[in-house]
C-alpha cells in the first residue's frame, strides 16, 4: 500500500505503508536487544537519562492523582525525543558503522526542525489535553480537582478515591494511544527520510491503522516492558527504554519501505 506525503516545500515524499506479521513486534525486540548490546554504555546513557527524568516527575508531581496525567504526559513526550539518539545509533549500525554516544547525537540534528516541529505539537497536544482531562473530571466524573494545598501537602493515599484513580487511568490510557499512534516511526523517518513533522504523524497513523493486529501487539509489548521499568525504582528503564528505541528503528524498517 503506497501513500503520498507533500511538504510544505513543495515536494512529494512518497512512502509506502506496508503490511507486517502479527508477531513481528517481538522480532523488533529481538533486533533492539541486538543493537543495544552493541555499544553498552551508549544506549545504557540514554536509560539513565530517561531514570533521570522519571525520578524528577515523580518527585514533582505524583503527590496526587490529578498530576498523574502530566507525569505521563511528560514521560511520553521525552521518550520520543529521546529516540532519536537510540535511532541514530541503529541507523548506522544498518548501514555497517560503528556508533558512539557521540555519533548518536548527530541524529538530533539531521533534521533538528522537524523534530522540535514534532516535539513542540505533541507538547501542544499534551497541555491542551490535561486542559480537557479536568473539565472531564468535573462534567463526567463529577470529580473537583483539587486545590494546591491538598495536592501538595496530602499525600496519594489521603486524597486519592477509586473514581479519581479509575477516571485517571481512563484518561492516560486515551492519551498514550494518541501519542502512539502519531510516534511510532515519526523519530526515525524524521532522521532518515528528512519529514517534515506533519508527514512523520500521517506516516505514523497510516501504520497503524494499516497493520492493527500487529500494532496492538507492539503497543502491549511497549505497556508491559514500562511497567517492567518501572516496577524496581524505575531502574529498569535502564534497559528497557534504549531497548525501545532502538526497536523503534527496526519497526520503521518494517513498516516503511
Amino acid at each position: 500500500m503506497g501513500t503520498t506525503l507533500v511538504s510544505g516545500q513543495d515536494q512529494s515524499l512518497h512512502l509506502e505503508v506496508r503490511h507486517v506479521a502479527l508477531l513481528r513486534p517481538f522480532t523488533w525486540l529481538g533486533l533492539g536487544w541486538l543493537d543495544l548490546r552493541k555499544h553498552w554504555g551508549a544506549s545504557v546513557g540514554y536509560g539513565a537519562l530517561t531514570v533521570a527524568l522519571g525520578w524528577t516527575l515523580l518527585v514533582f508531581c505524583a503527590t496526587h492523582p490529578y498530576f498523574i496525567a502530566a507525569a505521563i504526559t511528560g514521560f511520553l513526550l521525552v521518550g520520543p525525543a529521546m529516540s532519536a539518539g537510540l535511532c541514530e545509533m541503529s541507523r548506522r549500525y544498518s548501514l555497517g558503522q560503528p556508533a558512539s554516544f557521540d555519533d548518536s547525537l548527530d541524529g538530533f540534528g539531521r533534521n533538528s526542525s522537524a523534530l522540535i516541529e514534532f516535539g513542540a505539537i505533541l507538547a501542544i497536544c499534551a497541555v491542551v489535553w490535561f486542559g480537557i482531562s479536568a473539565v472531564l473530571l468535573g462534567t463526567v466524573f463529577h470529580i473537583a480537582a483539587p486545590d494546591i494545598g491538598e495536592t501538595l501537602y496530602r499525600g496519594f493515599i489521603d486524597s486519592a478515591n477509586r473514581s479519581q484513580v479509575q477516571a485517571y487511568i481512563a484518561v492516560g490510557g486515551v492519551l498514550a494511544a494518541s501519542v502512539f499512534a502519531v510516534s511510532v516511526v515519526a523519530i526515525p523517518l524524521i532522521i532518515d527520510r528528512h519529514a517534515t513533522a506533519g508527514e512523520a504523524m500521517r506516516a505514523s497513523v497510516k501504520a497503524v491503522f494499516t497493520n492493527i493486529p500487529a500494532m496492538i501487539v507492539w503497543s502491549a509489548l511497549i505497556l508491559i516492558l514500562t511497567i517492567i521499568g518501572y516496577a524496581p525504582l524505575l531502574g529498569g528503564l535502564l534497559i528497557v527504554a534504549p531497548l525501545l528505541g532502538h526497536a523503534t528503528w527496526h519497526a520503521y524498517r518494517d513498516l516503511i519501505r
